[in-house]
């Protein structure tokens, strides 16, 4: 029988990380980027991969220095997960055959406009009666393109990841917006607390900007639309805060069982101590204004960490620095922690990656843990004008020193999906 130091307080087992890997607009690799995001770096530019000439958006943090084979989503979301999880089993001191689950959060697959317009080209008007769809189809069948395929095929990612690093089982492939990272973490969580597996290997990688994705979000006016300079526009929780900045990027961590990763050895990083998962269904892309899902969701969290709202030591906020979701989110917050949220430091990573949408909840739980860690909370930078409606310490434009136990990351995404992370140091 397991040891009573290896289960929490519900009898489950404790689940630790023991390894992370991470790319984002500020470079490749953990120790680069926590560098950067200390120092209070920006990683948004001005976008160089398609002209942006005509758009009201023309800045992103982009990931343009891990070579692809092909340009476009699927390829570019498969080479960061990649390396990233290269990262994090060497730091989990694993190799060979990982021989756990895999979990990945991954984009919505599209193909580019520019292999839309040559299989369009392809198939021609007059080959087949029917509808463009139709015709799509007999041109492929026709000529079968390997590489279209693989460009267009959700589950891809996550194949060739599994096939690369020798996760076990079928890989679970998820989308749940701006959540997926986080989502992403619950499932590997859940796999462990079931005795489903000692170890899980969770990823969320997102390599999506393109022309597109740009021109949807603007049409929902969610982009910041200063663009210069670039590394200005992201300034969650300012009174002039105007949209968020689309990014791109990736994190990987190692999941298992304290008792495991104790029986071989391994270094404990840091403990996935409560998850919390509500639905909002108030509409399609707006999150409620009355911030109640978003309030269930971190009171889920901490009740599943067992914990009270005084335990949290710093926020890692959802922040995205659009006018609508910073005020919702620092609503809830407020709802929760009363005015013990003043003495609560809660700042966004976003203010220097910009939003990774699928990434970014396990971008920012790897952060989280980092802070604990190092004992060093990163700023929001670009908060030079605060909003009055908005009374926090967002450790404003330089990072600060402070002893951190315990760590609320929240990722409350488009379409209602709202989920929150309690991370601690140590299992108790």
């Amino acid at each position: 029988m397991s040891e009573i130091r290896f289960k929490d307080h519900l009898g489950r087992p404790i689940v630790a990380v023991t390894g992370m890997g991470v790319i984002t607009s500020l470079g490749q690799g953990l120790q680069d980027n926590w560098a950067a995001l200390t120092s209070g770096r920006s990683g948004i530019h001005k976008i160089s991969r398609f002209p942006t000439d005509k758009l009201s958006t023309r800045i992103s943090g982009t990931v343009d220095f891990i070579a692809v084979p092909a340009n476009n989503s699927v390829e570019r979301s498969y080479a960061f997960a990649r390396e990233t999880t290269r990262e994090a089993l060497a730091q989990a001191g694993l190799s060979g055959d990982f021989g756990g689950p895999l979990f990945l959060a991954a984009p919505p697959v599209e193909p580019e406009w520019s292999d839309r317009f040559a299989l369009a080209d392809r198939s021609g008007p007059s080959q087949v009666e029917g509808d463009a769809y139709d015709r799509f189809l007999a041109a492929m069948r026709e000529r079968p393109d390997a590489a279209f395929l693989e460009a267009v095929q959700f589950g891809s990612i996550s194949e060739r990841l599994s096939d690369t690093f020798g996760t076990r089982g079928l890989p679970v492939t998820l989308s749940t917006a701006c959540a997926s990272g986080a989502t992403a973490i619950q499932l590997g969580v859940e796999a462990i607390r079931q005795g489903r597996t000692d170890k899980a290997l969770v990823a969320a990688t997102d390599g999506s900007v393109s022309a597109e994705a740009l021109i949807r979000f603007s049409l929902l006016s969610a982009l910041s639309t200063q663009n210069d300079p670039p590394e200005g526009a992201s300034k969650p929780f300012s009174k002039d805060r105007d949209g968020f900045v689309i990014a791109e990027g990736a994190a990987t961590l190692v999941l298992e069982s304290i008792e495991a990763a104790i029986a071989r050895g391994a270094k404990v990083l840091g403990v996935i101590k409560g998850l919390g998962e509500k639905a909002d269904h108030f509409h399609r892309t707006r999150s409620s204004p009355d911030g109640g899902p978003a309030i269930a969701t971190i009171r889920a969290a901490l009740a599943d960490a067992g914990m009270e709202e005084a335990g949290i030591g710093y926020v890692n906020a959802h922040g995205t620095s659009t006018p609508e979701n910073d005020k919702m989110e620092y609503g809830a917050m407020l709802a929760v922690f009363g005015e013990g949220l003043k003495s609560i430091p809660v700042s966004s990573n976003k203010s220097m990656i910009g939003h990774t949408l699928t990434a970014a909840g396990a971008v920012e739980a790897v952060f989280s843990i980092q802070t604990m860690l190092t004992g060093t909370l990163p700023p929001t930078i670009n908060y030079s004008n605060p909003d009055p409606a908005i009374a926090l310490d967002v450790v404003p434009n330089a990072k600060r020193d402070a002893t951190v136990g315990a760590v609320l990351s929240n990722s409350f995404g488009f379409g209602g999906q709202n989920a929150s992370l309690v991370m601690t140091l140590e299992p108790a």
